[in-house]
């Protein structure tokens, strides 16, 4: 389908009209989402199918911010797209955020967990194992404000394990670590 269609499907009551699709409104609405995401297509009619990685991410982005939801779910966000696509993705979520919404991100990616987060919840086996506060309050480590790939690890295996106690058992042992 194209860039336009699918930025739209999610909102396709929003077009209709005795029963036919307003396609100007649906045209305006696609334009307006295709600028303000600043996905590279030839046009709105463009195949997605056509488009880089990192701008089909975004089209999916920009159907679900046309229905102006007020919590977003978005799993593996940047999985299989650039660094420069990244980039524009987390502005995107940012830009969210800022505007009072919420965002609960999925992501097997630790540093872009820790990175965009103000709270993570840290599941293992089905349960929650715990639940790190970027901003020192309950749950983060004494005198820290952001999580650590440590701390999340620690949680996500189930065991308070420090890579610094290891480095030193090793060097104790004169093992390299």
């Amino acid at each position: 389908m194209s860039v336009q269609e699918n930025v739209t499907i999610a909102n396709l009551p929003s077009y209709l009209s005795l029963g036919f699709i307003r396609r100007g409104k649906e045209k305006a609405d696609a334009r307006r989402q295709v600028e303000a995401l600043s996905i590279r297509a030839t046009g709105i009619g463009q195949a997605v199918q056509t488009l880089s990685g990192g701008n089909q991410q975004k089209v999916l982005i920009a159907r679900w911010l046309l229905r102006q939801p007020d919590v977003f779910v978005i799993s593996e966000p940047t999985r299989g797209i650039d660094v420069g696509a990244k980039a524009e993705i987390y502005r995107i979520m940012r830009e969210v955020t800022a505007a009072g919404k919420a965002i609960l991100m999925i992501s097997s990616e630790l540093p872009e967990v820790i990175g965009m987060s103000d709270r993570i919840m840290v599941m293992r086996a089905g349960r929650v194992e715990g639940i790190v506060d970027q901003h020192g309050a309950a749950g983060a480590f004494p005198g820290e404000r952001r999580a650590t790939e440590e701390q999340v690890m620690s949680l996500a295996v189930g065991h308070a394990y420090s890579i610094r106690a290891a480095a030193q058992a090793h060097a104790a042992q004169g093992d390299a670590p």
